[in-house]
């Protein structure tokens, strides 16, 4: 999947990787794609509850030698 904008926050614990990815998609268009990278477990669930309040959508998100991807698109 292409992303317009790739965040890394490996290393970063809760609630950093919200808050880096926040920050970066208030930077976007609407209709374009932030990929957030995350070593934080905890950031699966933080997600999905994220993208919940703020209506963006959760286009896909994967796990790849302990690395979480997220896929972001700004509504």
């Amino acid at each position: 999947m292409q992303a317009d904008l790739v965040v890394d926050t490996k290393g970063m614990a809760c609630p950093m990787p919200i808050v880096k990815a926040k920050k970066a998609l208030d930077g976007l268009q609407p209709g374009q794609v932030m990929e957030v990278l995350s070593t934080d477990k905890g950031s699966v669930n933080d997600f999905q509850a994220w993208v919940k309040q703020t209506k963006h959508e959760l286009m896909k998100h994967e796990e790849e030698n302990g690395v979480y991807k997220f896929f972001v698109k700004k509504i």
